[in-house]
């Protein structure tokens, strides 16, 4: 059998910045980060839940499975399996769920999981998007890369907008947004459900050309 070195070149090149080419892919783990229970929902750090929400209803998934520790749904998505996770082991325990579902399908990390949550570091209705990083203060990030034993995952990040100096950390991301605020992250969720499509139909370099901001 003989071999265009030139074409496996170009496709080592390809799969050495943005990870392994679509048709090597066995299922996307998609996680939206977040707090169960509804005492929660709606709040600044439930973005991730609500892009998942948004990500499934555009695409006929039903998210409403508990399994790996959160509630998941199988769908296809731009022709590739997906699995969506919202996890339920509370934000700071997310990479449980994580871990598990990794293990479950057995997954590469750098390649299959894409994580979406909340910035404090990003204005609202901005978003972020990075092929690896640092947890940069996330507790939910830190406990994925801890359990995950690695920081070269995908992730979006959607802009919450930063404290203000009198008022505390937690309070301030488990607080909900004004109706003015509310507008803009609505749109950035809208977005960040583009930006995975464009990452799955084409690749993480397109979708940071156009969303990044």
């Amino acid at each position: 059998m003989c071999y265009n070195v030139t074409s496996l070149k170009m496709e080592e090149k390809t799969r050495s910045r943005y990870g392994r080419k679509d048709m090597d892919i066995k299922m996307y783990i998609i996680a939206g980060l977040g707090n169960p229970t509804s005492k929660y929902h709606g709040t600044r750090h439930n973005v991730g839940f609500d892009a998942i929400d948004k990500i499934a209803e555009e695409n006929g998934i039903s998210v409403d499975v508990l399994k790996h520790r959160a509630l998941c749904g199988k769908g296809i998505i731009g022709g590739e399996k997906v699995l969506l996770m919202k996890p339920q082991t509370f934000m700071n325990n997310s990479g449980e769920a994580l871990r598990a579902a990794v293990d479950f399908y057995k997954a590469d990390a750098e390649n299959e999981v894409i994580i979406i949550y909340d910035d404090i570091s990003l204005s609202e209705g901005r978003l972020r998007i990075r092929a690896k990083g640092s947890a940069g203060g996330h507790n939910g990030i830190k406990s994925i890369i801890a359990h995950l034993g690695t920081e070269k995952f995908k992730r979006i990040r959607i802009g919450i907008g930063e404290k203000p100096e009198h008022m505390d950390l937690a309070d301030y991301v488990l607080g909900k947004f004004s109706a003015e605020k509310r507008i803009d992250i609505e749109n950035s969720i809208k977005n960040a459900s583009a930006a995975l499509n464009l990452m799955i139909e084409q690749d993480i370099g397109a979708a940071m050309n156009r969303y990044n901001s």
